[in-house]
């Protein structure tokens, strides 16, 4: 590592950054260098426009595509538009290389896991981070300006092979992770004469209702989601408005499959109405890789190709990953089946972007035109890798034994398909890590004497021959540590679980291990989907259960420093933790998130689901104690129909006027600007440890008969807090009426409904608090 840092700080002073980039109005070519569109003094607007009027119908069409052709003519350089960034940069889109330059970049956790912190900060840290080091190749052309991430797919099924990029089953979560990660990369910066210069472009995908990618002969390109307008929503859409909305995000991704039958990518009023409309998106719309023609050859949904592509730029489609609407283009204008009008505006939203980003203007008027090599990988982007393995990682089960004795164990057994895992680690959509710290790595920086025995081939364990390897040594170990799982071949891109326990004889190697060893035994799932692990509940040997999604490539630090207490564990569960039966009795492909009795449907997600589970979402033990208690929060709330607050605080009150009990008020007829209340609790930490503590705030909404489907409890704030042994600290989460203590009715209609609300304060594994709020409206009575 010592070698790689001083190779890095030694090119750094060979290579200029902005050497490498050729941009389109280089001062150097009087002939291109004075068009209109590289005044810098005009808007970008004006500036977009100017260059796609000097442009023919062919290049038009050339510039709609990922692989964007340069326009020699112009002094315009070619430029490749899918560049990936969804923990850390990845080499995944042809737009970013490694070489001998930059042979590496900071490999975050999978975001399942970094979701479990609960920890906002820390994911617009870790934006900052990967753009940073994202300009910095770019400085030396090893990677583009846009980045097709992140994914902010509600995780809706257990067995969704894409989960683990996700932040998880929560649309609040999910949400916030957005705004935050987005912010975080594109670091608008607010000092400059505009104000909205992009560090590098996020895109915020797949939309929408995009969680099955193949699952029993199902696949992403064939399948339509139906979707009622109720789950629309409130579970799929809230991520990406709230990207569009709260995030500005530049880009948005339309996905593979249909909705209600039509292809995203093709529906006016999902790109159009809502993400341009609605929401009022401030960048371009992107398809998913070959979507276009996905639907026109894997559906036939048109009859020709021009067709297809005339029916998506209609839509609203502005980018194609692919090159679809490269080959089609003109001949659908030439045909008129689509004016070259949309074509221009489509361009014109695109190149926005590329201005806003600097593309076309000298590289030495770009903020950050000095970041090169030295900025990738360096110690503190690196810790803050491990710092998020760690704020992730969740202690499911802990009978006292951990954290483990750095004194008492002197023989301790590392077992598992992915003990020694290194490039699982990094989950999908990874790049080259600076490093790898592998579990077994990790553990043997704590115990002098560690044996390792695999147990298994790999995590499908679909022999039983090295598992008596194991047991032995397990015989002779004061603490066994069994990292079992899964990895890309069983969840994935392009592969969906069919069941949820554990592959093949991974529970037997569990079960034989625990039976020989005299020790204490740890169980450590690294996998990003949940897993029925119900048979440990017989296996008394197992003292403590860890789950540490795919940790990144210090991932071994971080498992070894909570298991031996140097690192006090306060993840929480992102997702609901089913049995097997689920899977058995749910059809993946089935979208709705209501339970509904009549077809033995249990729902999905801690919202609707009404069966048993292992784990519920917000789950998480601690090596310390906390204690919780309210510190401030209103008992009644008055709410004023089409009435501007000059004061937000008058909406707090104790007067009894109120409405009858169950009423649904529209929110439209609500002023909702500033219509929100604070609520403060106190959390001390009673020891042992310093640590960090996850206030979950949930909301039980009160019954209505006039709105079926009202969710069982709904998550509405949630802050990481980090406490000393005996102190208190104050955590304040700010509660917006409108768009968290509301329902949606089946009409896609969000409803605040009149009468008592619950707060809940912590999860199940918790002692709750609750405390009612009733909302009123003023000036009625019952």
């Amino acid at each position: 590592m010592k070698n790689y840092i001083f190779l890095s700080l030694f090119l750094s002073f060979l290579i200029v950054p902005i050497s490498c980039q050729k941009h389109a109005c280089d001062e150097g070519s009087p002939q291109t260098s004075k068009f209109p569109f590289c005044n810098t003094s005009l808007s970008y607007v004006a500036r977009a426009k100017d260059l796609v009027s000097r442009l023919t119908l062919q290049e038009k069409a050339q510039q709609l595509v990922n692989a964007a052709a340069g326009i020699s003519r112009l002094g315009v350089p070619a430029y490749e538009w899918w560049s990936e960034a969804l923990h850390g940069v990845s080499n995944v889109g042809p737009g970013t290389r490694f070489d001998s330059r930059v042979p590496g970049a900071t490999s975050f956790p999978a975001v399942i896991l970094s979701a479990a912190s609960f920890n906002a900060s820390l994911w617009y840290k870790m934006g900052q981070v990967v753009s940073t080091e994202a300009r910095a190749m770019y400085n030396v052309g090893l990677a583009g300006l846009t980045f097709w991430s992140p994914n902010v797919n509600v995780f809706r099924d257990p067995r969704w092979g894409r989960g683990q990029e996700t932040p998880g089953e929560d649309p609040l979560v999910v949400s916030r992770y957005a705004v935050k990660y987005v912010t975080g990369l594109q670091q608008v910066d607010e000092a400059t004469s505009q104000g909205d210069r992009l560090k590098v472009s996020s895109c915020c995908k797949h939309y929408t209702a995009y969680d099955l990618d193949n699952w029993k002969g199902i696949d992403r390109f064939h399948f339509d989601a139906k979707v009622t307008k109720q789950d629309l929503e409130d579970t799929y859409q809230p991520p990406f408005k709230s990207c569009v909305e709260e995030g500005h995000v530049s880009s948005v991704m339309c996905s593979y499959n249909r909705v209600n039958g039509i292809p995203t990518c093709a529906d006016p009023d999902l790109l159009q109405g809502i993400v341009r409309g609605q929401w009022g998106l401030d960048g371009y719309i992107v398809s998913d890789c070959d979507s276009v023609e996905v639907y026109y050859n894997a559906i036939h949904y048109t009859a020709t190709p021009e067709d297809a592509v005339a029916l998506a730029l209609k839509a609203g489609l502005n980018m194609n990953c692919g090159n679809f609407l490269g080959k089609y283009t003109v001949n659908a204008v030439n045909q008129k089946m689509v004016d070259v009008s949309i074509v221009d505006q489509a361009l014109v939203y695109n190149y926005i972007v590329l201005m806003r980003l600097g593309f076309f203007d000298d590289p030495k008027s770009i903020p950050f035109a000095n970041l090169g090599p030295s900025d990738v990988c360096t110690s503190d982007n690196q810790q803050l890798a491990l710092d998020a393995a760690k704020q992730g990682i969740v202690l499911l089960e802990n009978k006292g034994a951990l954290p483990l004795s750095k004194t008492n164990i002197k023989n301790l057994l590392v077992v598992g398909p992915n003990a020694n895992a290194t490039t699982v680690m990094i989950s999908n959509y990874a790049g080259i890590p600076c490093r790898y710290t592998s579990p077994l790595q990790g553990l043997k920086k704590y115990i002098s004497t560690v044996t390792y025995a695999p147990g298994c081939n790999n995590v499908k364990c679909s022999d039983q021959s090295l598992i008596s390897a194991a047991t032995k040594a397990a015989s002779n170990a004061d603490a066994v540590v069994v990292v079992v799982g899964l990895d890309q071949s069983i969840e994935a891109e392009g592969l969906d679980r069919v069941n949820l326990t554990l592959p093949g004889f991974q529970e037997k190697l569990v079960k034989d291990v625990a039976d020989a060893t005299k020790g204490t035994v740890i169980l450590v799932i690294m996998a990003a989907g949940p897993i029925d692990i119900s048979f440990t509940n017989s296996v008394n040997k197992i003292e403590a259960i860890l789950w540490v999604g795919y940790p990144g490539q210090d991932g071994g630090d971080a498992i070894a420093q909570v298991i031996f207490g140097d690192y006090n564990p306060g993840g929480r569960s992102p997702f609901t933790w089913y049995p097997q039966s689920y899977a058995d009795q749910v059809a993946m492909s089935d979208m709705n998130m209501r339970a509904n009795s009549s077809r033995n449907f249990p729902g999905r997600t801690y919202r609707f689901y009404t069966g048993k589970s292992l784990y519920e979402f917000g789950h998480g033990l601690s090596y310390s104690t906390f204690c919780t208690y309210l510190a401030s929060v209103p008992s009644t709330i008055l709410i004023e129909h089409n009435t501007s607050f000059s004061d937000p605080h008058n909406i707090l009150s104790t007067n009894s006027a109120t409405q009858l009990d169950g009423q649904a008020i529209d929110i439209s007829t609500i002023n909702c600007l500033d219509l929100s209340f604070l609520l403060i609790t106190g959390v001390k930490n009673n020891g042992p440890l310093d640590g960090s503590h996850v206030v979950l705030v949930f909301w039980e909404p009160p019954s209505s008969e006039l709105i079926s489907g009202i969710p069982i409890k709904q998550l509405i704030g949630f802050e990481r807090v980090d406490i000393k042994v005996g102190k208190t600290e104050f955590v304040t989460v700010k509660i917006n009426i409108c768009e968290l203590l509301t329902v949606v009715d089946s009409d896609g209609k969000r409803k605040l409904v009149i009468g008592e609300h619950t707060i809940l304060i912590g999860s199940s594994n918790e002692s709750q608090i609750r405390h009612h709020v009733d909302v009123r409206l003023s000036g009625f009575s019952k």
